[in-house]
C-alpha cells in the first residue's frame, strides 16, 4: 500500500507548475508571496522547490521577472505571466477540468460497487 504522503507528494508535483502559472495570472506576484499562498493550501511543503521552478518558468517564457526596490530591504523579483505561460495555464484548465472530474467518476463507481468488473472466471483460465 502507498502511504497517503506519497500519493500527496507526487500530486503536487504533477500540479505545481501550474498552480504557479495559475497564482502569477492573477497579477503580479513576489515570489515569497507565491511560496506563501501555495503553502496556506497545502501545496508546498519547501520554498526550497518554488525557486527552481520559478528560475524555470523564466527560461521557458512563461514568466518575466522585474526587480523592485523594497521598503524592508534587498530589492524584490517579481512575476508576471506571459502570453505563453497563459496559454499553457488555459491548456492545463481545460485538460484538468476533464481528467479530474474522470478521476472523480472512478473513484465514486468504484467505492459504490467494489467489486465492479470482477468475475467468477480467473483471467487466467
Amino acid at each position: 500500500m502507498v502511504p497517503n504522503d506519497a500519493v500527496s507528494t507526487n500530486l503536487r508535483k504533477g500540479v505545481l507548475e501550474y498552480c504557479v502559472l495559475a497564482m502569477i495570472g492573477a497579477g503580479e506576484m513576489y515570489g515569497l508571496d507565491i511560496a506563501n499562498g501555495l503553502q496556506q493550501r497545502g501545496l508546498l511543503t519547501s520554498e526550497g522547490t518554488l525557486y527552481p521552478l520559478l528560475a524555470r518558468l523564466r527560461r521557458n517564457g512563461q514568466v518575466e521577472t522585474s526587480w523592485r526596490e523594497s521598503s524592508q530591504g534587498a530589492p524584490r523579483r517579481y512575476y508576471t505571466l506571459t502570453a505563453e505561460g497563459q496559454d499553457s495555464l488555459t491548456s492545463f484548465a481545460d485538460v484538468w477540468e476533464s481528467f479530474s472530474a474522470s478521476v472523480s467518476d472512478t473513484l465514486k463507481s468504484t467505492r459504490s460497487n467494489p467489486h465492479q468488473g470482477d468475475s467468477n472466471e480467473s483471467p487466467h483460465r
